[in-house]
């Protein structure tokens, strides 16, 4: 799966959860499917997300 593809699915996933932070927008609060993404951080910002991501793509 392209990197471009999995960061679609990532926000698609987001977007459906309502999981970007309702006054900072770039701010994104991590669910259980993402915490394991961010290192198990509760929150990353919208840039981080790219970052995290293209650790799991080859």
């Amino acid at each position: 799966l392209p990197r471009t593809e999995l960061t679609k699915k990532l926000w698609a996933h987001i977007k459906k959860k309502g999981l970007q932070d309702k006054k900072n927008r770039r701010m994104i609060h991590a669910d259980e499917l993402l915490k394991p993404l961010f290192g198990g951080k509760s929150s990353a910002n919208m840039f981080e997300l790219t970052k995290y991501a293209s650790k799991h793509v080859k």
